[in-house]
């Protein structure tokens, strides 16, 4: 629809519902949980968790990790985690002796100082690469689902041919 661009605005996942109820914003993809009272919600896919820490570390001898491959490892929880991590899901991860970064650009530069790991859904880790940083999918880890979200009354017939476009409809599909 090139006489209806997008406009793509990155949002905390703290302020993403603000965002949508506000009118800031006509839809957005945001990650769950998130309070579906007067919006629609599509849950789109989960995203694959990874373990981020140095390149230098002798975890990226592995192609995936498990739990049991970060005891004694010191897991890194940033602020503004969006897997909901507790530090009692992984029980023989060290807690660090220092604040939780506040974002998670923060902790990623904290595991590529040679500090600990941290879990995130892999678009962070991708968002925040760097070039002393790797990553390894976490088997069994916990998902981030995304999905699209829009208020219920500002739905237009704009926003119906998106969810359309996302869903994978065509021009010859059914609407169901």
């Amino acid at each position: 629809m090139p006489d209806n661009p997008l406009e793509w605005h990155p949002l905390e996942v703290a302020a993403q519902r603000e965002a949508l109820v506000s009118g800031d914003v006509d839809a957005a993809l945001v990650r769950l949980p998130i309070d579906k009272t007067d919006l629609h919600v599509i849950p789109l896919y989960d995203e694959v968790p990874v373990v981020a820490t140095s390149a230098e570390s002798h975890l990226t001898a592995a192609d995936a990790l498990t739990a049991a491959d970060l005891t004694g490892e010191v897991l890194i929880v940033p602020a503004d985690d969006v897997l909901g991590l507790h530090t009692e899901m992984f029980p023989g991860a060290d807690r660090p002796v220092f604040a939780a970064p506040a974002t998670t650009e923060e902790a990623i530069a904290t595991v590529a100082a040679g500090v600990g790991f941290v879990i995130v859904p892999m678009s962070l880790a991708r968002l925040h690469h760097r070039k002393d940083v790797a990553y390894r999918p976490l088997e069994s880890g916990p998902t981030s689902t995304v999905a699209l979200a829009w208020p219920v009354d500002r739905t237009t017939a704009l926003i119906d041919t998106f969810v359309g476009i996302v869903r994978g409809r065509t021009a010859n599909s059914s609407r169901t």
